[in-house]
């Protein structure tokens, strides 16, 4: 019997559709400088450098493209003043777009002095039973005026908006942020409870296993590529 797939569900109000920006693919929204790196530097190639960027580099790639991209609905703008201690927020939308948190919820914190907040999300996420998603800061795609803070939700269960802590981090002055700016990267994932770990030195197979696909990888650009990634 063919196994069923399992989905992900982006929901928001009816009136908010076609107006909030949508949750797109990670792999759809590459960063720019990424799409316009070489795979190979020319100016590096040489007998004894093979010139490879970090284009060539799958882990990196497939990190970036993991999951789904939720941006930020509508355009913000974040005045911060006084070295961070202080941080107002603005916008024209219809929909509260930022609030904040009493700092005591995150005492001692690494970037206290600056203030908690986060970012209203109008999004509802549903995923199939078993599954959660883990929202992530967006991988490889550093912000320099937010940094979001990770949370993992049981979308199967909490079918309603997650909203998004952050710190505003940028330097004194008024930032915008557009409509449509990534500010979590969702990745769904299979809960298993039933995981257990083995911790110990390596077999003499594993040994051998490890040494292969090490000289595989070196051996001929590609190889993971083509043989030790799963098919997506």
């Amino acid at each position: 019997m063919k196994r069923r797939s399992a989905t992900i569900a982006f929901r928001c109000r009816a009136e908010d559709a076609g107006v909030i920006a949508e949750p797109v693919p990670a792999r759809t929204v590459l960063p720019g400088w990424l799409r316009r790196l070489p795979g190979v530097d020319p100016e590096r190639l040489s007998a004894t450098n093979d010139g490879l960027t970090v284009k060539r580099c799958m882990p990196f790639l497939d990190a970036l493209g993991a999951g789904w991209i939720l941006p930020l609905a509508a355009t913000v703008r974040l005045e911060i003043s006084d070295g961070g201690r202080t941080v107002n927020a603005g916008w024209e939308f219809d929909r509260e777009m930022v609030s904040t948190h009493a700092p005591f919820q995150v005492a001692g914190n690494p970037f206290e002095p600056r203030p908690p907040m986060k970012f209203h999300n109008h999004w509802t996420i549903r995923t199939a039973p078993g599954w959660s998603c883990l929202f992530l800061p967006p991988l490889n795609r550093p912000n320099d005026v937010v940094q979001l803070f990770a949370g993992l939700v049981d979308t199967d269960v909490y079918t309603a908006p997650v909203n998004l802590p952050f710190i505003a981090t940028g330097a004194d002055g008024v930032h915008t942020l557009p409509k449509g700016t990534p500010l979590v990267q969702v990745v769904p994932f299979r809960r298993d409870t039933g995981l257990t770990a083995s911790i110990g030195p390596e077999t003499d197979d594993e040994r051998d296993t490890r040494r292969r696909v090490h000289r595989n990888t070196q051996a001929g650009d590609g190889w993971y590529r083509r043989m030790a990634r799963a098919r997506r």
